[in-house]
């Protein structure tokens, strides 16, 4: 099974895509060899749409098995293909990318630092989780400095002790460090993954491959 792939050319395929459990929320023009080696991967729904008009899915949207939290400025027809698949959650704020501020699986939400507590606390309420304020080896954007799923979380290889424990205190699960891309610390712009499999972008090395593969349980 091929476990690498890209988005027209481009290895950053957790820009354009997001995972939430049994689902894959891909733009409506990605090609079928895209398309395929998602489902092939991680046995997906995939569901085509843009957020706010935009192709960058994985930058806008986040979410886990009960729900998405997305931009708010998605358009009522693009609100309403998700909605068959999963309740959803507007995020109004001026960081509403909620993909690049939300990190999170079933048990836990890691925020960027500075989404407001009220903001924070909605999301983990609508998402049934318990959320934590984060920063990840210097990285505010919290949802492309690691990923998580319920079997494990990787995140930048800069990220402290300290920055870990906090994760490892919510989230119950093996936490460790890598890169995607070689070398890309902004682990969440590359790498597509659910409790069943994963995919990388394809600039991604061997070593990094078995870095993830290591971390979410998936050595054969």
């Amino acid at each position: 099974m091929e476990r690498t792939t890209n988005f027209a050319g481009d290895p950053n395929i957790g820009v354009f895509a997001r995972v939430a459990g049994d689902i894959a929320v891909i733009p409506p023009e990605a090609t079928p060899e895209f398309r395929d080696a998602l489902k092939e991967a991680l046995t997906v729904e995939l569901v085509a749409t843009t957020i706010q008009g935009s192709s960058i899915i994985g930058s806008l949207v986040a979410g886990n098995s009960r729900g998405l939290v997305i931009s708010g400025l998605a358009t009522d027809d693009e609100i309403a293909v998700l909605e068959k698949h999963r309740k959803v959650m507007l995020l109004w704020e001026t960081m509403n990318a909620a993909g690049n501020v939300i990190m999170v699986n079933d048990t836990f939400a890691a925020v960027h630092p500075d989404l407001p507590v009220d903001i924070a606390a909605a999301i983990g309420e609508f998402l049934d989780v318990e959320v934590i304020h984060l920063t990840l080896g210097g990285v505010r954007t919290i949802g492309m400095a690691g990923v998580a799923t319920n079997k494990g979380v990787i995140v930048h290889p800069n990220a402290t002790a300290q920055q870990i424990a906090q994760i490892e205190a919510v989230a119950k699960v093996p936490v460790g460090t890598g890169t995607i891309n070689m070398g890309s610390g902004l682990i969440g712009t590359g790498l597509l993954v659910n409790d069943t499999g994963y995919i990388a972008g394809n600039a991604t090395s061997g070593f990094e491959l078995g870095r993830i593969e290591d971390i979410f349980g998936f050595l054969e």
